[in-house]
């Protein structure tokens, strides 16, 4: 199991708006700034988005390789991939997949796919045997 994800953004606060909108349908609502200064020498300042009490999605300024990242966030149902995916096209997002069953993977799997503003290819998934 996955602790945190770190994505390196051309524009924070860009990114920030983007990934506000984008994952507020997901009730990934909470979010933390850290400031780097805090930490060993040398580290960044990182915006963090999370739910329940833990943050585990965490944007960084830096070196952005877009087609280098895919990061699937778990839906709790159909509708919440909509959302998601209405929202990121909404925020920016580049279309790359509309929400439908993945049937080459299992006709359960429910998914969207879009480009964030660096390229970064994200999915929404609602799988029904996982809930």
């Amino acid at each position: 199991m996955l602790d945190h994800v770190f994505l390196s953004v051309s524009d924070l606060d860009r990114s920030i708006a983007f990934y506000t909108a984008t994952l507020t349908p997901l009730g990934i609502t909470q979010r933390v700034d850290y400031d780097g200064k805090d930490g060993l020498p040398g580290h960044p300042d990182l915006k963090g988005f999370g739910a329940n009490g833990r943050m585990f999605f965490w944007l960084r300024p830096g070196i952005v390789e877009g087609g280098a990242a895919h990061v699937g966030f778990v839906a709790n149902s159909q509708d919440e991939v909509n959302a998601a995916y209405a929202a990121a096209m909404a925020a920016g997002a580049t279309d790359n997949g509309a929400p439908g069953t993945r049937l080459h993977y299992d006709p359960r799997y429910y998914a969207a796919n879009v480009l964030d503003p660096d390229g970064y290819s994200l999915e929404f998934t609602y799988k029904s045997w996982q809930h």
